[in-house]
């Protein structure tokens, strides 16, 4: 299920191995209505999304590894490789290995000022990691802390530079907010994305942004039903 790929750091020009999944290999099981994906078999590919150089301690997604301004290499070389000691890192990563690796990839990324939504979507992994592994308050700290950042780069950020769209990031933090029992927030933030598809169509992200305001609805219906008949 796995494999290895030859990676060259840009931060301190040394290249190390680093683990991938074979996604040729892998069998969508279910898919959360937060877009946790989860497939048949012991290997997840979620925990290989952050490349971590071994050498001076730099992490980041892997998509965004070689993103990083001669700014930002500064303050690594500074303020995370001194701390660093070098590694062997093990081709295989465990939940627990994984999510260290994104917290290192968190702090990275918060000393060299990336975006919000990049943080987000960082903290909302870490999220779903300890989701995988039954850790509920861990779980809902980070998507605490994912919302939160994607809340704040809607309103700041410009959201098409870092590969988000208005609908996408709406509905992301409406249901973010309905999973941490904010149903009001969630409700504001589902209504929103109707608003935002008047102008820029999206029929799948708008049926599941009906289908979670209905669940919210309901529930709140339920609630009250449950406190009169007390």
């Amino acid at each position: 299920m796995i494999y290895e790929k030859k990676v060259k750091c840009p931060v301190c020009n040394k290249e190390f191995m680093t683990t991938k999944v074979k996604t040729s290999k892998l069998k969508l099981v279910k898919r959360d209505e937060d877009f946790l994906n989860y497939y048949k078999g012991e290997e997840h590919p979620l925990k290989y999304e952050v490349f971590l150089c071994p050498f001076c301690g730099y992490a980041a997604m892997e998509k965004r590894f070689d993103k990083i301004k001669p700014s930002g290499k500064s303050i690594i070389l500074r303020n995370v490789t001194p701390k660093w000691h070098k590694r062997d890192l093990k081709p295989e990563r465990s939940f627990e290995d994984a999510v260290n690796i994104y917290k290192l990839a968190l702090y990275c990324g918060e000393i060299i000022k990336k975006s919000k939504v990049e943080l987000g979507n960082i903290c909302l992994r870490i999220g779903w990691l300890y989701r995988i592994q039954g850790i509920d308050n861990e779980e809902k700290r980070f998507l605490r802390y994912g919302r939160d950042l994607f809340e704040e780069s809607y309103y700041k950020e410009d959201l098409r530079e870092n590969g988000y769209d208005e609908v996408t990031l709406s509905y992301l933090i409406g249901e973010l907010s309905r999973r941490l029992g904010e149903n009001e927030k969630a409700l504001n933030w589902f209504n929103t994305v109707f608003t935002v598809c008047r102008n820029n169509k999206n029929p799948v992200i708008e049926e599941m942004a009906r289908d979670q305001w209905n669940l919210v609805r309901e529930g709140r219906a339920q609630k009250a039903n449950t406190t009169d008949n007390e």
